[in-house]
Formats: structure tokens, C-alpha cells, sequence
């Protein structure tokens, strides 16, 4: 396992290429610390844990590794599904537009989706799904998440990934204490 950036983990994601739409997540409060904890997971692409704190509202910090190779069977049910989950939320990676004529493509595609979606009953789920299609998203789909405390799959996977946890969490201490920040922003 080789810790990163966490940013770099994020294009590994974005650069992929898999099925945007099979990406998992859960997230939540840092336990023992300052910061969040983040899993990311796809079927084929494997597993991210990454670990994040806010040095100031513009300067988000953290590190990241790929925890595993792929979900199986084991690891499939600590993530969110949307057909077996209907209370999850969605999250979305984005990357910008490459320049001007690409960003006026995806916005007139945005705003296609938009007036579709207006004038024919749909779900919140398909409406999500179609607006990270139309802006193009390398990975999007269900998140489990806590703003203000840790999800319980958030401690599953801790536990499945222990030695990994501990690691990051030394990285990430390591981090907070070159950065000379005794918290996180608030």
C-alpha cells in the first residue's frame, strides 16, 4: 500500500474510465482526530480510503491509498446500493471543462436534462444520474454519510482495513502537526 496525496487518489478516480455510475462511497467524522474519513469504492477498481481535514476554508489537506483491488463479496455489503438503499445520498467527482467550448456543451447539456426532467414526472435518483451524465461525471452513485459522526459502515471498513486505518491516521496526524493546526477549521 503506497499513502498519497489525497488529491492524487482523487485522479486516479477521475482518469479511470470505469462505469462513472458503479462508484460507492461512505463518509463521515474522523474518529480519534480532526478531519473526515472517506471510502471509495467500485466493483472492479477496488477500494480508496482517504483521510481529509480543512487547514482553512480554501486549503483542504489529506492522504489517501488503494485498500483493495476490488469489492468482493466480503466488502460489498459495507457499501451503499441504490436498489437495496433508498436513504442514501449521492455524490458526484467532478472534473472542470477543458475550455470554453466544452464547458458551453455541457451546460447546454445541463440544461437539456433540466427541461426534460421539468416537464415529465422522474425520481430524484434518475434526476441525479442524468445531471452527472450530462456534466460529464468520471464517478458518481450513492454515499452514505454523517456530517457530524461516523456512519457505522464507516467503522466496518475501518475494521476490515485496520492496518491501513492506523497508517493514514499517522500520515494525516503527521500532516496536522507540519501544518502547526491543533484543529480543524470550523
Amino acid at each position: 500500500m503506497r499513502v498519497r496525496d489525497w488529491q492524487d487518489i482523487l485522479s486516479d478516480v477521475v482518469d479511470d474510465g470505469r462505469n462513472p455510475d458503479d462508484w460507492r462511497a461512505v463518509a463521515g467524522e474522523r474518529r480519534g482526530g480532526i478531519g473526515e474519513d472517506l471510502y471509495l469504492g467500485h466493483p472492479s477498481a477496488g477500494v480508496y480510503h482517504l483521510k481529509t481535514y480543512a487547514k482553512n476554508p480554501y486549503d483542504v489537506r489529506g492522504v489517501g491509498a488503494r485498500v483493495a483491488r476490488r469489492i468482493d463479496d466480503g466488502l460489498d455489503s459495507l457499501f451503499p446500493h441504490r436498489e437495496r438503499d433508498e436513504d442514501t445520498g449521492r455524490f458526484g467527482v467532478q472534473r472542470p471543462p477543458e475550455d470554453e467550448s466544452q464547458a458551453k456543451s455541457m451546460a447546454t447539456r445541463l440544461e437539456e436534462t433540466v427541461k426534460v426532467h421539468a416537464e415529465a414526472p422522474t425520481t430524484p435518483d434518475d434526476f441525479f444520474t442524468d445531471v452527472m451524465e450530462a456534466l460529464d461525471s468520471p464517478a458518481f452513485g450513492p454515499m452514505d454519510y454523517e456530517f457530524d459522526n461516523r456512519p457505522d459502515r464507516l467503522d466496518d471498513l475501518s475494521a476490515e482495513f485496520t492496518d491501513a486505518d492506523d497508517l493514514l491516521s499517522s500520515e494525516l496526524d503527521d500532516l496536522i502537526e507540519t501544518d502547526e493546526v491543533g484543529r480543524g477549521f470550523h
